[in-house]
């Protein structure tokens, strides 16, 4: 076995190390309430979202330019294709985390300006795919009448993460600068919701008529978590901060933010029990790994800012009980599907490092994301 065909693919989903890790700090930073443990919590998780975002950057820049055609083989995978939106919210999401962690340590200038950068390159790739990967899908993928998956989401929720965190940055312009992106922030709230809804009714009509599928795909089902409350995020922070740009009462803002927030959140309270008791089910009977465990994390991370946000807009005792609540399954998850990625890692580096004792005509099992 060789060691190019022992080695990993450096495929799309791996950023999804990149968002987990990264809304695991943003969270804790953000929680209705404050201390010394999360301040360390969000520290520690930026940091080790700093070192997963050079490693997929790095990696797949490398992967990218040592084998030209595996952009256009990974779009002509119906498995494959949607997890290009993992690779939009990975900016996304670190740029985001380092906005909100790293001040005092970069400095704010310097926080601000990663973050926009980020925030720039991922809302055009996260644009390029909520429109490019429906596009492919529609035209060239065939796929089973009941192929309709959670990962359907991934391309079409980057506009969402762009929606809150470019609400994120509206402090730091103004004039008509700040009004594009308020209108921006709106526009792509409404584009990735509206999709959202579409997928997940498509999904929901093929679980109650076909059941869950196959094992390695029920961590997909959390991804629908993460348009409900990343949308919950968004409008509580444009609630913030685009009432001034946008001309437009912050009352009005208020209102419409808890309107929508609340409803949307007992929504993704009902879904996550669904998902949480559907999982637990398979895990009896054998859950395998795949790159999609992480979505046991930001999904359920965007639980914990737009249940965040409504603590806050609402002072209610119960909201902040839920964020808590919700970022200790945040934490579950990630020590899960860390665990499992590393477990994972080191059994493919085994094989690769010691050759003669593998089976020569297999090939490692692959770290993939589940479709």
């Amino acid at each position: 076995m060789s060691l190019r065909a022992a080695r990993p693919a450096v495929t799309p989903n791996w950023f999804a190390v990149v968002m987990g890790t990264s809304i695991l700090g943003t969270a804790a930073a953000t929680l209705p309430v404050s201390g010394p443990a999360l301040d360390v919590l969000a520290w520690v998780a930026w940091a080790l979202a700093t070192l997963a975002f050079a490693a997929a950057v790095l990696t797949t820049a490398a992967h990218y330019l040592d084998d030209r055609g595996a952009v256009r083989r990974y779009l002509d995978d119906p498995s494959m294709a949607h997890f290009f939106g993992a690779q939009a919210m990975g900016l996304l999401a670190y740029g985001a985390a380092t906005l909100v962690v790293a001040s005092p340590l970069l400095g704010e200038q310097w926080a601000v300006g990663i973050d926009a950068v980020l925030w720039v390159l991922g809302t055009l790739l996260g644009l390029a795919t909520a429109i490019g990967v429906p596009v492919i899908a529609f035209t060239r993928h065939q796929v089973a009448d009941d192929a309709a998956s959670g990962a359907w989401l991934m391309p079409v929720v980057p506009p969402m993460v762009s929606a809150a965190t470019g609400a994120m940055l509206l402090p730091y312009v103004d004039g008509e600068l700040a009004r594009t992106l308020a209108v921006a922030c709106y526009a792509m709230f409404g584009l990735s919701a509206l999709a959202a809804i579409m997928v997940i009714a498509s999904l929901w009509n093929r679980l109650a008529h076909r059941q869950i599928g196959a094992a390695a795909a029920v961590p997909t089902l959390w991804i629908v978590l993460g348009p409900l409350g990343q949308s919950v995020t968004a409008v509580g922070i444009l609630a913030d901060h685009a009432s001034s740009p946008l001309g437009i009462s912050s009352r009005s803002l208020l209102v419409f933010s808890m309107l929508y927030g609340i409803p949307v959140m007992g929504f993704a309270l009902m879904w996550l029990a669904i998902a949480l008791a559907i999982t637990v089910r398979t895990r009896r009977t054998g859950l395998p790994f795949t790159l999609a465990w992480w979505a046991f994390t930001f999904p359920v991370g965007t639980c914990v800012t737009g249940a965040s946000q409504l603590a806050r807009h609402t002072g209610s005792a119960a909201m902040t009980g839920l964020s808590l609540g919700l970022y200790a399954l945040l934490m579950a998850g990630w020590f899960i599907a860390a665990t499992g990625t590393y477990r994972h890692y080191v059994r493919g580096r085994r094989l690769t490092a010691d050759p003669e004792t593998a089976d020569a005509g297999a090939e490692p099992e692959p770290i993939t994301a589940a479709a």
